[in-house]
């Protein structure tokens, strides 16, 4: 059985933790046919959502992938804007300080869209602002997808001009 994002996006809402979808599962959530096995989010860096989201990584049970002591994250690693590549109950989640560039939360906030599944409110990031970080990447498998990722792009303005 894959991963229940739903799931771990229920635990981190309820928490109220501040964050943004920013991987491949922000497309997926735009209308992108393409595949991802984990959740990623950049997570606002203050003292009360740290201590919020300690709260809600403790109770997703979740621990850095392949260690063995299943060590789980603590306040001062989630300070920096490092990648914390985690396992929970419920599937993979990595919780990014920063992503390209050195984009935090405050940086990426304003370029997110509110979305709504299941009686869910979480933010994701623009597909736009995906396509063009992913455009700059050099990793075979973001290269990969942007053919389809553009072609969602496409799909979706023609969409909300009315045009077929």
């Amino acid at each position: 059985m894959g991963p229940d994002f739903l799931a771990m996006l229920e635990v981190l809402v309820r928490h109220d933790v501040e964050f943004v979808i920013v991987g491949a599962l922000s497309a997926v959530l735009q209308g992108a046919p393409v595949m991802t096995f984990d959740l990623d989010i950049v997570h606002c860096r203050d003292e009360e959502n740290l201590n919020r989201l300690i709260g809600a990584l403790g109770e997703l049970d979740a621990h850095y992938r392949g260690h063995p002591q299943k060590l789980s994250p603590r306040l001062e690693h989630l300070r920096t804007a490092g990648h914390q590549l985690l396992t929970t109950r419920h599937g993979p989640l990595d919780v990014l300080g920063a992503i390209e560039d050195g984009l935090g939360y405050e940086d990426l906030v304003d370029e997110a869209r509110t979305m709504h599944v299941d009686e869910l409110n979480f933010k994701v990031l623009e597909l736009q602002r995906y396509v063009e970080l992913k455009e700059r990447s050099t990793l075979e498998k973001d290269r990969a997808r942007l053919p389809v990722l553009r072609e969602t792009l496409k799909q979706r303005r023609r969409d909300e001009d009315g045009r077929p």
